[in-house]
């Protein structure tokens, strides 16, 4: 089984941050990387076969790939994650030199998150959207097996992905833990919880 989980931010500028204010000089790049470490860690170890899709609206679109990187060297929190990330995203996309990091194994992608979706669409992986009126995990977690590739799409923070003409012409699965609101990122581990608890 292949796992991967799609995130969005139109709110994510890095041109004043610093990693003193995180927060406050990122457009909320902690969430981003929060999302990040639930998606790919066990919080001491890396996992196998997860990606998450970052796509950020100023700067294109990152794939973090487990089985790409260092166990040992993979920054395992936020801080330290958010940092390298930021200098990633730097030498992307303005060119600026900067030393070797543990994220170096990123991969860029000009994909938006409509042709990405289209191409795993292609690919046959079981994509749901995750949101609160959609249908019991449960009863779609049930129906797979340990052979089906999975991609789940969490939306983005203003919930205008979720509400997107071209994401509901897909006509995909929309799924729901329940109806308390979670962090993306607590979504992330409570589907990987279920998951292990159903497969």
């Amino acid at each position: 089984m292949n796992l991967i989980f799609f995130i969005k931010s139109g709110t994510v500028d890095i041109s004043r941050y610093t990693i003193k204010d995180i927060p406050g000089s990122s457009g909320r790049l902690d969430v981003i990387s929060r999302c990040v470490l639930s998606a790919l860690t066990t919080g001491t170890d890396l996992e196998e076969n997860i990606q998450i899709w970052v796509f950020l609206d100023k700067y294109g679109t990152f794939v973090f790939d487990s089985d790409l990187f260092n166990d040992e060297a993979f920054p395992k929190n936020e801080i330290l994650l958010t940092d390298f990330f930021v200098e990633f995203i730097k030498k992307t996309k303005k060119g600026e030199k900067y030393p070797e990091t543990p994220l170096d194994s990123i991969k860029y992608s000009k994909l938006d998150i409509f042709d990405a979706i289209t191409n795993f669409v292609e690919k046959k992986y079981k994509i749901y959207v995750l949101n609160e009126n959609g249908m019991d995990f449960k009863e779609a977690f049930e129906e797979l097996n340990s052979k089906d590739n999975l991609l789940f799409i969490l939306g983005d923070q203003s919930g205008d992905l979720l509400n997107n003409k071209e994401l509901k012409k897909l006509k995909l699965k929309d799924i729901s833990l329940g109806n308390r609101s979670y962090l993306a990122s607590s979504t992330i581990r409570l589907i990987k919880i279920n998951l292990q608890l159903f497969i």
